[in-house]
């Protein structure tokens, strides 16, 4: 099939440049497998895993440490084989810098396979149910950096038009999927037509950027090989955000997800390529996602390129796998120069959404600048891919008034920093909107945990009445017995008195009768 080209648009973005020959230019290569493998039991959406091993016990490489604890949820698999050292707190990567409940695994160098899955090669007898629960038990994830279980997301119901795979990457530095496709393409096809079978529905759209030709040659030629008419290969501009979920959807089919929607709402499912190819591993080779590809790139390391990594392996050891650290290097961020977090050390592990580790110098990443007053110019709303206000939604949340900042579609903004960029006051908006988001899911969680102590404190007032009541129901029933108990025994005892008036009389006559005589 030839690669199609569609060309869309959507409001706003920028036009960046990609920093991604720096990583492409060297072959795909496998990271090492550490001496140590650090597990969050929390390393996706939803509730974290629960451990299900104990510290001494031997594991193999690919079995489950960590079950999952809610629909929406995941399990965790060991990344080799070793035995379990502990299970404690230790520093995760995550915006917060907080620490979380980890399995730690000593590795013992043999990297032993666990054998508990085996291939679904007859997939296409299985039901949708069955599918969702491989990819379930696999802990697969979404790999383009949300991490939301993928099981949960193939559950979407009736109504479906396409499945859309997003291989566009637009974040500058990231270049994993590029790499991927690169390398594994056929991986990536295998998935869509699992991902087709378990949703029932018949077409799969594959947007990938116009600035990854070796990519595009690659993915389209494992298209045409394994023949299947039902998947479409479509280009789209090379202009960030065009990775975003949405505008994906908008540049690929014209069609746009409304606001506080979702895409299935209008008939789309998305998902990342990368995604795509581990149901393709745990479908039809049983393999759990225990590994990913990870970009490591930036002026701050010495050979930036991709490496097929452990989860769980420690970020310093893949800056030693690419020479180690340049003078240069600044700043270390997960993920790409506009989305990413900083991350204050290295030896933090590699959870299933390190897309990337950017080593990063004073000249990869506009370093913030003092912030001054906003001067209305509109540039902020101009670029824009979401369509907001960023100003006002700034004013509003400066001024805590939520109600305000909710009606102006704030979660509609997917964080993407092209207000921040443009903004020649330095107004670090993201930031603000990151806030009002957390402020507003808190207040929400507040009320939450308000009306449901105050149901309680009805429910056990209204259970108390009731009980009042019902009390006094028996009391009343036991005096009307009592009162009725009582009359019977007046009527009794004057039946007896009348008898015996009646004897006493007939007495007396008798008498009367003999003293007559």
């Amino acid at each position: 099939m030839a690669v199609a080209d569609r060309p869309g648009h959507f409001h706003g973005g920028l036009t960046l440049p990609a920093h991604k020959r720096q990583s492409t230019g060297s072959p795909l290569r496998t990271a090492a497998i550490p001496e140590v493998l650090i597990h969050p039991l929390s390393q996706h959406v939803g509730a974290p895993a629960e451990a299900i091993v104990e510290p001494g016990e031997k594991v193999l490489r690919g079995q489950p440490v960590a079950r999952a604890t809610g629909y929406v949820g995941s399990p965790v698999h060991a990344g080799s084989s070793g035995t379990v050292v502990e299970i404690a707190p230790r520093p995760v990567p995550h915006p917060s810098g907080l620490s979380a409940d980890c399995v730690v695994i000593r590795t013992d160098g043999e990297d032993r396979p666990f054998e508990g899955y085996d291939p679904l090669t007859n997939y296409r007898t299985l039901n949708a149910p069955a599918l969702r629960a491989r990819v379930r038990e696999c802990g697969i994830v979404g790999l383009g950096g949300a991490a939301f279980p993928t099981s949960v997301k193939l559950n979407v119901g009736v109504g479906l038009k396409s499945l859309i795979l997003n291989a566009a990457e637009c974040e500058p530095f990231i270049s994993c999927d590029d790499t991927l496709l690169r390398y594994r393409s056929e991986e990536v096809v295998l998935g869509a037509q699992v991902m087709l079978h378990a949703l029932e529905i018949r077409h799969c759209l594959i947007g990938i950027e116009d600035d990854k030709p070796e990519a595009r040659e690659a993915l389209t030629a494992a298209v045409a090989r394994i023949g299947d008419d039902r998947i479409e290969v479509l280009t789209v501009p090379a202009h960030y955000p065009s990775g975003g979920e949405r505008q994906l959807i908008q540049l690929l089919t014209g069609h746009e997800v409304p606001a506080q929607g979702i895409p299935a709402d209008i008939g789309y499912l998305c998902h990342n390529v990368g995604t795509a190819a581990a149901v393709a591993r745990a479908v039809l080779r049983g393999e759990p996602l225990i590994s990913r590809i990870v970009t490591v790139t930036g002026s701050g390391v010495s050979s930036p390129t991709n490496l097929e990594v452990r989860l769980g392996t420690p970020m310093a050891n893949l800056i030693d796998e690419c020479g180690g650290y340049t003078a240069n290097a600044r700043y270390l961020i997960m993920g790409g120069a506009m989305m990413g977090f900083p991350l204050e050390r290295d030896d933090l592990p590699v959870i299933k959404a390190t897309n990337c580790l950017l080593a990063a110098s004073e000249e990869d990443i506009r370093p913030r600048e003092e912030t001054l007053a906003c001067i209305r110019c509109g540039d902020c709303a101009s670029v824009c891919p979401a369509n907001l206000l960023p100003q006002q939604l700034q004013w509003y949340t400066r001024a805590n008034d939520f109600e305000q900042v909710e009606a102006l579609n704030l979660y509609d903004c997917i964080e993407c920093g092209c207000c921040d960029l443009v903004c020649p006051s330095h107004i670090p908006l993201t930031q603000y909107f990151r806030y009002a988001k957390t402020e507003i899911w808190s207040r929400k969680r507040e009320r939450e945990q308000s009306d449901h102590a105050r149901e309680r404190f009805e429910a056990r007032k209204s259970r108390l009445e009731e009980q009042a009541r019902a009390r006094q129901r028996r009391l009343a029933a036991k005096t009307r017995a009592l009162g009725k108990a009582g009359k019977d025994e007046a009527a009794r005892k004057a039946m007896i008195d009348e008898v015996m008036q009646r004897v006493r009389a007939k007495k007396k006559t008798d008498e009367d009768q003999d003293k007559g005589e």
